[in-house]
């Protein structure tokens, strides 16, 4: 066995690997509209209604809490200290407020 099949072999007893599946938008909302029974128009709708006001609270700063699924906050991030990959040179990176999501209990198990 050569040492690269032997590394990889390793890595794979030693880590579970998990298939992970992107559902994009329109997969949502078909999926949306088979479980509460709507039309995809209606689906579409609503899916669009709430990243309108999620978006809306978001930016206000406040916190959107869905029991079951999880919660949506944001948090401020401070300057730091940080170097260009291209030249080596340190710089600056500016404060920002970014969005954090906490899954749930029951949706992590």
């Amino acid at each position: 066995m050569q040492i690269a099949n032997f590394v990889l072999y390793l890595r794979v007893k030693k880590y579970k690997l998990i298939k992970t599946y992107k559902m994009n938008k329109a997969e949502l909302v078909n999926v949306m509209a088979e479980k509460a029974g709507l039309t995809k128009v209606d689906a579409k709708k609503a899916l669009d209604a709430f990243i309108c006001a999620a978006t809306d609270a978001i930016r206000k700063g406040e916190r959107i809490s869905l029991v079951g699924f999880g919660t949506l906050s944001t948090t401020k991030r401070p300057a730091r200290k940080g170097r260009n990959p291209q030249t080596g040179k340190e710089i600056t990176i500016a404060p920002k407020t970014v969005v954090k999501f906490k899954a749930s209990a029951d949706l992590v198990k």
